[in-house]
Formats: structure tokens, C-alpha cells, sequence
């Protein structure tokens, strides 16, 4: 790593070398994928879920199940299913024989990382028993809230191809998720390297190879180092801007929400802070825009006919927009 050529007001050493750490565990076994590994990382910082969206077979749900490995917390992973009801994932309420009252019963959402394993597969009122999880960080059963143990990361999987038995996730569940990260098919050069790989393994995927790094204790001290990082005014005025020039585009039929520009924020912070600076650029910002707003606008049908695509549109608004010097 090359000298920074400034000072740092604070301390962020201990946090790029976990970040390393996280990244040198995860690619015993994960090849490529550097942008999504890097946006998790991001988004565990910042306090976010994140929705993982890609075809089958390019390791989604085995990345983020190797990214809790890394982290030293509660672990639960739930298929989404059509027959799924809610009390599957919230717990329910049983009767004790033994004390003749009933006592609840928590379900698997009630863990520090839930991995959700295609999440449109689910009807809408399962879907609606995670809101108030994510939101708010606890979960309301029989009139009595039960709150959930910090951190509480969702990390949720989609396949955008196949529809049949999928249900379309609401705006305001879209909404709640800081990050939309779209995971490609790796490159010629990656894919020789997965099959090597795996060879060299006797066709095995040893996940136990993982190592934890990170605890419930220094994820929170590192997000207080996070939120903590100095961002300029102008910087502030840019976000704002990008996500205003949503919500008056021609080819957007919905633009984006505060809640945008809040993740923009906290995600921009994160990524300086993994990249070892105590303040924002521009580029970090541009960085984690795409991620952040893809999901959350609506093209206008003329727009989704000629085959425009909303990450298309995002870097218009953003190329239109001067950087602030």
C-alpha cells in the first residue's frame, strides 16, 4: 500500500486490516467478486441489508454464507418458499403443560446475520413480517416487541431470470435495503481460475476453512469510527443532488427517497473508511450510487420498452452533475 500523503484525525488501521482479513478469508474460496465483496463489507459497516441479485451458479448465497463465517455472531439461514407463513420465520407462541401458559417460541429471524435465500419466492405477508426487523430492529409478536441483537444484517438472494413462483418485492421493502448488488458471470480469466481451483480441491468447498475475524464488539466500534468520518458540505449538497435529479428525469417513473440519500451517505463513509481515509471523495460517492438507487427507482414503460436500464440512467444524472472541487 502506498504512503497516504495525509493525516488521519482517526485511528483506521484496526479497521483496514479486519476489512483485509475479511477479504483474504472469503477468497479461500470465493474467485473474483471483488465489487461485491467489497459493497458487503461496506454495507456491514454502514448498518445496512443488502439484496444480492444474480442468475444460478455465480455463488451468491455461497458469499454471503462465507462472509458470516468471517463474522464471529449469530448465523441463521431461511429459504424463502410460497407455503412459507410468517410464524416460520418470526416464531410463534406455544403451550407449556408443564406451567399452563404459553411461551414464545423465537424463530430463525431472531439472529445477528439471516441469510435469505431467494426472497421473492415468499407471498406478501411473509414478506411484511420482515419490515419491522429491518426497519426497526425488532419484532412485534402477541403485543409484545421482542428487540433484536445488535448487529442485525439481512442478506437477501434473488434470481432476476426465472418468474414462475417469484413474487415482485414491494417498493417499500426495496427500499430498505441499502445496497442492490448485481453479481455477473466471472471472466474468462476467473472462470479458469474457479475450475482450477476447485480441481486442486478434489471438487470440495471446505467453508470451514473460513475463519471468523470480526465480533458483535469490533463491528460496533468500527461503525462508530465510520459515522464519525468527515464529509464537506459540498459533498453533502452532491448527494442531495444526484437523488433529487431522480425524482425529475424524464425516463423515471419513481425516483428515489431520503432513505437514498441517507444510505448514500453512511455507504460512502464506509468505503473511505476501507480505503483508510477519515474523509469523503467524490469517487466514493459515485462508487456506491448504483448500488444504492438502482432498486430504488421505476423506469416509465417507453423507457423499459427501448431497453434502457436503470443503472444506464443513474450514470446519466451522475455524469450531468459537476463534481464539487
Amino acid at each position: 500500500m502506498e504512503e497516504q500523503a495525509f493525516y488521519n484525525r482517526i485511528g483506521l488501521n484496526d479497521l483496514q486490516q479486519a476489512v483485509n482479513s475479511v477479504k483474504q478469508e472469503v477468497s479461500k474460496i470465493i474467485v473474483g467478486q471483488d465489487e461485491m465483496i467489497e459493497l458487503l463489507i461496506a454495507a456491514i459497516l454502514a448498518d445496512g441489508h443488502v439484496l444480492i441479485e444474480g442468475v444460478p451458479g455465480v455463488a451468491k448465497t455461497l458469499t454471503a454464507k462465507l462472509l458470516s463465517r468471517t463474522l464471529s455472531v449469530g448465523f441463521s439461514r431461511i429459504q424463502f418458499t410460497p407455503d412459507l407463513m410468517p410464524s416460520d420465520i418470526i416464531g410463534t407462541s406455544i403451550f407449556n403443560l408443564k406451567t399452563s401458559e404459553f411461551e414464545f417460541k423465537k424463530g430463525p429471524l431472531f439472529s445477528n446475520v439471516v441469510l435469505i435465500d431467494e426472497i421473492n419466492r415468499a407471498p406478501a405477508k411473509t414478506q411484511s413480517a420482515l419490515f419491522e426487523a429491518m426497519e426497526e430492529r425488532q419484532i412485534t409478536v402477541d403485543g409484545t416487541t421482542y428487540p433484536l441483537t445488535a448487529p442485525f444484517i439481512v442478506l437477501a438472494t434473488q434470481n432476476p431470470i426465472e418468474h414462475e413462483g417469484t413474487y415482485r418485492l414491494p417498493e417499500a421493502q426495496l427500499d430498505r435495503f441499502i445496497f442492490k448488488i448485481e453479481v455477473d458471470y466471472p471472466s474468462l480469466e476467473n472462470e479458469t481460475k474457479i475450475i482450477s481451483e476447485y480441481h486442486s480441491r478434489k471438487n470440495m468447498v471446505d467453508v470451514n476453512s473460513v475463519h471468523a475475524v470480526l465480533n458483535a464488539s469490533s463491528i460496533k466500534d468500527f461503525r462508530e469510527k465510520v459515522s464519525s468520518l468527515h464529509i464537506d458540505t459540498n459533498l453533502i449538497s452532491y448527494i442531495a443532488n444526484i437523488v433529487n435529479q431522480t425524482r425529475n428525469n424524464s425516463s423515471l417513473y419513481l425516483g428515489a427517497s431520503p432513505r437514498a440519500s441517507l444510505a448514500i451517505l453512511s455507504t460512502s463513509k464506509a468505503i473511505a473508511a476501507m480505503k483508510g481515509r477519515d474523509f469523503v471523495t467524490p469517487d466514493d460517492i459515485k462508487f456506491v450510487a448504483t448500488p444504492v438507487l438502482k432498486h430504488r427507482i421505476i423506469l416509465t414503460p417507453e423507457k423499459e420498452m427501448e431497453g434502457i436500464t436503470s443503472k444506464q440512467v443513474i450514470n446519466q444524472i451522475i455524469e450531468k452533475i459537476e463534481i464539487p472541487r
